[in-house]
């Protein structure tokens, strides 16, 4: 059967691809971000996961707001990044595996998610950005990738309960798949950042400790609060912690936490890292 070998999540602000592009990791200013990766890059040449499950939003490169699904799901052998007007560089393509996408599919409208299925599908830095931080050496990314898209941006969002029990459903679909593939689940977004209106440049330290901190042992802790609690307690693009959320369920029984690291600020935002794996 299929193996989840543990999950990470991580900050995925479009400033991290700039100062990658600048080679400025080892800067005063990016140095405490990027430092957190090394036990994640130890992990993961230990681990070796061939297949990477991604719980991401987007930003209006594949959807925008006249057109914005729910939950959707990458069901192609390969997905392109574009250019998104940041100024990062446009990543070579990611390689999909249809058939893997499809048993998550097949699995989630069985358990009553209206998912929509995309054949031909964009990512952009939600998705690459985190893929490019586990393995920054590499000039293609050395997995499989399944993009799962949550909506952070069209009001009504996904509640965080909502979220949590897609990651619970996806963890149980790869879980009984007839495969002998690792899995990793990456969740990615986040922690509190507002970058505009009167609260711009809101973040709330306090609530992302305490979220972490809840990651391992009481992971559905912030499925208590609504979307319109999380806006007034993160920001309104903090919101992308539902993300995390989905990553956290999708791991089965008891884990473990390897890594975790919050630094303030990369980029108005709130950086978080952790890495959990199955006990």
């Amino acid at each position: 059967m299929a193996k989840i070998l543990g999950m990470v999540s991580t900050s995925h602000v479009p400033s991290i691809g700039n100062a990658i592009a600048k080679n400025a990791q080892e800067s005063d200013y990016w140095k405490p971000f990027f430092s957190g990766f090394k036990p994640i890059h130890e992990w993961l040449a230990k681990n070796k996961p061939d297949v990477v499950i991604v719980f991401y939003n987007d930003h209006g490169l594949n959807f925008f707001l006249d057109a914005m699904p729910t939950f959707s799901v990458g069901a192609a052998d390969q997905y392109m990044n574009d250019d998104e007007g940041w100024g990062i560089p446009t990543l070579p393509p990611f390689r999909g595996d249809a058939n893997i996408s499809w048993e998550i599919i097949n699995g989630l409208i069985e358990r009553e998610f209206d998912v929509t299925t995309c054949q031909k599908m964009k990512v952009d830095h939600a998705f690459t950005l985190p893929l490019k931080l586990l393995w920054p050496e590499s000039d293609t990314c050395p997995v499989i990738t399944v993009p799962i898209c949550i909506n952070t941006v069209q009001f009504p969002l996904p509640s965080a309960r909502r979220c949590y029990n897609l990651g619970k459903a996806v963890g149980e679909i790869i879980a009984n798949l007839d495969s002998d593939l690792n899995f990793l689940i990456l969740g990615t977004g986040g922690l509190s950042h507002q970058l505009d209106g009167e609260r711009a440049g809101f973040i709330n330290k306090k609530f992302d400790l305490e979220f972490l901190e809840s990651l391992a042992q009481n992971p559905t802790w912030a499925t208590q609060f609504s979307i319109e609690d999380l806006v007034e307690k993160v920001g309104t693009q903090g919101v992308e912690l539902i993300m995390w959320l989905a990553a956290r369920a999708a791991l089965p029984g008891e884990v473990r936490q390897i890594h975790s690291t919050y630094h303030v600020p990369i980029s108005n935002t709130a950086g978080g890292i952790v890495l959990m794996e199955n006990k």
